[in-house]
Protein backbone atom coordinates (compact mmCIF):
# COMPACT_ATOMS: atom_id res chain seq x y z
CA UNK A 1 0.00 0.00 0.00
CA UNK A 2 1.38 3.37 -0.97
CA UNK A 3 0.57 5.16 2.32
CA UNK A 4 1.59 2.35 4.68
CA UNK A 5 4.59 3.32 6.83
CA UNK A 6 5.73 -0.32 7.06
CA UNK A 7 5.54 -0.78 3.29
CA UNK A 8 7.68 2.36 2.92
CA UNK A 9 10.22 0.95 5.40
CA UNK A 10 10.29 -2.37 3.53
CA UNK A 11 10.87 -0.53 0.22
CA UNK A 12 13.68 1.52 1.79
CA UNK A 13 11.75 4.78 1.45
CA UNK A 14 11.86 5.40 5.22
CA UNK A 15 14.81 4.71 7.51
CA UNK A 16 14.83 1.88 10.05
CA UNK A 17 17.30 -0.14 12.05
CA UNK A 18 17.00 -3.63 10.57
CA UNK A 19 18.19 -6.56 12.63
CA UNK A 20 17.02 -9.23 10.19
CA UNK A 21 15.69 -9.46 6.65
CA UNK A 22 14.81 -12.26 4.27
CA UNK A 23 12.52 -12.52 1.25
CA UNK A 24 9.38 -12.69 3.43
CA UNK A 25 9.83 -10.36 6.43
CA UNK A 26 12.01 -7.94 8.36
CA UNK A 27 12.75 -7.37 12.03
CA UNK A 28 13.40 -3.74 12.97
CA UNK A 29 13.79 -1.67 16.13
CA UNK A 30 10.61 0.13 17.18
CA UNK A 31 11.09 3.91 17.08
CA UNK A 32 8.91 4.36 20.20
CA UNK A 33 9.99 1.48 22.48
CA UNK A 34 7.81 0.19 25.30
CA UNK A 35 10.59 -2.01 26.74
CA UNK A 36 14.39 -2.13 26.82
CA UNK A 37 14.15 -4.27 23.69
CA UNK A 38 11.18 -3.46 21.47
CA UNK A 39 11.32 -4.85 17.97
CA UNK A 40 8.81 -5.33 15.18
CA UNK A 41 8.62 -8.37 12.91
CA UNK A 42 6.87 -7.21 9.74
CA UNK A 43 5.80 -9.41 6.80
CA UNK A 44 6.74 -7.85 3.46
CA UNK A 45 3.36 -8.66 1.96
CA UNK A 46 0.85 -5.98 2.97
CA UNK A 47 -2.09 -7.51 4.83
CA UNK A 48 -3.91 -5.10 7.16
CA UNK A 49 -5.57 -7.52 9.61
CA UNK A 50 -5.31 -11.12 10.78
CA UNK A 51 -8.81 -11.91 9.53
CA UNK A 52 -7.65 -10.99 6.00
CA UNK A 53 -4.79 -13.51 5.98
CA UNK A 54 -4.51 -16.49 3.67
CA UNK A 55 -3.17 -19.88 4.73
CA UNK A 56 0.20 -18.82 3.27
CA UNK A 57 0.15 -15.81 5.57
CA UNK A 58 -0.48 -17.94 8.63
CA UNK A 59 2.40 -20.20 7.60
CA UNK A 60 4.59 -17.10 7.35
CA UNK A 61 3.58 -16.01 10.86
CA UNK A 62 4.63 -19.45 12.10
CA UNK A 63 7.98 -19.07 10.32
CA UNK A 64 8.46 -15.65 11.92
CA UNK A 65 7.84 -17.15 15.38
CA UNK A 66 10.41 -19.87 14.71
CA UNK A 67 12.98 -17.32 13.52
CA UNK A 68 12.45 -15.18 16.63
CA UNK A 69 12.99 -18.23 18.86
CA UNK A 70 16.24 -19.06 17.01
CA UNK A 71 17.53 -15.46 17.15
CA UNK A 72 17.03 -14.80 20.88
CA UNK A 73 20.70 -14.01 21.49
CA UNK A 74 21.04 -11.67 18.48
CA UNK A 75 17.81 -9.90 19.43
CA UNK A 76 18.79 -9.48 23.10
CA UNK A 77 15.89 -11.48 24.51
CA UNK A 78 17.56 -14.58 25.97
CA UNK A 79 16.03 -14.08 29.44
CA UNK A 80 12.47 -14.14 28.11
CA UNK A 81 10.25 -12.07 25.89
CA UNK A 82 6.68 -11.18 25.03
CA UNK A 83 5.11 -11.31 21.56
CA UNK A 84 2.11 -9.09 20.83
CA UNK A 85 -0.12 -8.69 17.79
CA UNK A 86 -2.57 -5.81 18.06
CA UNK A 87 -5.71 -6.35 15.97
CA UNK A 88 -7.89 -3.40 14.97
CA UNK A 89 -8.24 0.05 16.49
CA UNK A 90 -9.76 -1.18 19.76
CA UNK A 91 -6.93 -3.70 20.06
CA UNK A 92 -4.33 -0.95 19.83
CA UNK A 93 -3.30 -1.44 16.19
CA UNK A 94 -1.96 1.90 14.92
CA UNK A 95 -0.47 0.71 11.61
CA UNK A 96 -2.83 -1.35 9.46
CA UNK A 97 -0.19 -3.86 8.37
CA UNK A 98 0.13 -7.08 10.38
CA UNK A 99 3.20 -7.03 12.60
CA UNK A 100 4.47 -8.69 15.76
CA UNK A 101 5.86 -6.67 18.65
CA UNK A 102 8.83 -8.39 20.31
CA UNK A 103 9.36 -7.06 23.84
CA UNK A 104 12.12 -8.07 26.23
CA UNK A 105 15.56 -7.27 27.54
CA UNK A 106 14.17 -6.71 31.05
CA UNK A 107 11.53 -8.05 33.43
CA UNK A 108 8.25 -7.04 31.85
CA UNK A 109 5.28 -5.81 33.88
CA UNK A 110 2.27 -8.07 34.26
CA UNK A 111 -0.45 -7.25 31.80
Amino acid sequence: MENCVFCKIIKGELPSTKLYEDKDFIIIKDINPSAKVHLLAIPKNHVPYIDMMTSEGTTLLGNILLKISKMQEELGITEGYRLVINQGENGGQTVNHIHIHILGGEKLKDM
